[in-house]
């Protein structure tokens, strides 16, 4: 299965695969982090300083226990701008104690699209809102 086909815009999603998820969970080099209320709110305000400093426009922002949505307007490559938001992310929770310098919160890439029309952007900054499901519990 080529799974560049699956995951696009107006396509299924990809079928859940328990072999695969499995293998995958053996490769981890650490365990996985689930973001309290705390943290989440942390990482957003730190997406948020990064667009203000940056001059990026955010559309929609929602983190989430195990990642993070964002519909931002930018000019250059995606995978740099993400990379923005992860460091900011990261320095913020370590400064406030809420991350040890020994764990290493995001994945070693993420999913980036490009919206290209008005409608796109709706639908996603809709998606990020509205399409997440319940409330998110504190975990605490």
């Amino acid at each position: 299965m080529n799974r560049r086909e699956y995951n696009l815009f107006g396509t299924a999603k990809i079928p859940a695969n328990k072999n695969l998820h499995q293998t995958e969970q053996t490769q981890l080099k650490y365990p996985p982090i689930k973001l309290n209320e705390c943290q989440r709110l942390v990482v957003e305000n730190a997406i948020r300083e990064v667009c203000i400093n940056r001059h990026y426009e955010l559309f929609a922002l929602q983190a989430r226990t195990n990642h993070v949505h964002i519909v931002v307007s930018v000019v250059g490559k995606p995978e740099s701008v993400m990379n923005s938001f992860k460091a900011y992310a990261t320095r913020h929770l370590r400064n406030q104690g809420l991350l040890s310098t020994e764990s290493k919160l995001w994945s070693r890439h993420g999913s980036t699209r490009y919206l290209w029309t008005e409608k796109h952007i709706e639908i996603a900054v809709e998606y990020v809102v509205d399409g997440q499901g319940d409330e998110l519990p504190s975990f605490d």
